[in-house]
């Protein structure tokens, strides 16, 4: 019976490591995805940034919208977490997601605008996090057409020059927005077209950049 037991703890300490690693690869680290020319950018330059806790991918301004393509081609329904930081800057901060993308004009995305966070107008807090589908749905589309739908006020705001995490719950049509794991979402929306699936990207809004850390996406089965 000591034989045995003492054959369980070994196969125990072998497959714990195994175990902890394949929890880990969930988180997938941005910077050593480009070290590896694994993100296709359009309309941006990348620079990686060493911090102190992890190198980061800086996404440089540019005077239009930017998006870094990860390499999934197929995702559908799921999570898709982001950790990211902007700049309490006036409309100089617009970062996010984007996910069911067909190419560099064909998308959906939800983004926040940091500067937005903490304004003292109520009517600039409720631009604080937004979906577009493009090329048909811009952001001006929809505050002109459905004013106050597609875009909200952040509950429980991050501070707008530091780092937050922003999780996407896709399912079928409805997508939602949590912000620092608050257990309300701050967006809930339809998608506003038929995109099943497809590519999935780090979003930058024109005259804007951002810093992006660490991804998580998981397939909802």
């Amino acid at each position: 019976m000591k034989e045995q037991a003492k054959f369980a703890y070994m196969l125990i300490m072998i497959a714990l490591p195994c175990f902890l690693f394949g929890q880990q690869k969930q988180k997938i680290e941005l910077a050593a995805l480009y070290r590896e020319a694994k993100l296709e950018s359009a309309n941006r330059e990348i620079e990686i940034v060493p911090g102190g806790s992890g190198d980061y991918l800086k996404i440089i301004e540019n005077k239009k919208e930017g998006i870094a393509w990860l390499p999934v081609e197929d995702f559908k329904d799921g999570t898709i977490e982001i950790e990211m930081r902007g700049k309490n800057v006036f409309q100089r901060s617009f970062i996010g997601i984007a996910f069911h993308g067909a190419g560099d004009n064909d998308y959906d995305a939800v983004y926040c605008r940091p500067f937005n966070f903490f304004a003292s107008e109520p009517v600039r807090r409720i631009h604080a996090v937004q979906y577009v589908s493009h090329p048909d749905f811009t952001w001006e589309r929809l505050r002109k057409e459905r004013n106050a739908v597609f875009e909200k006020e952040i509950i429980n705001p991050p501070d707008p020059n530091d780092w937050f995490v922003m999780k996407l719950v896709i399912d079928g049509k409805t997508v939602r927005a949590y912000i620092n794991n608050e257990s309300h979402p701050s967006l809930t929306v339809e998608k506003l077209n038929d995109r099943t699936s497809g590519k999935i990207g780090l979003f930058t809004a024109d005259s804007s950049g951002g810093d992006f850390k660490a991804i998580k996406i998981n397939y909802k089965k």
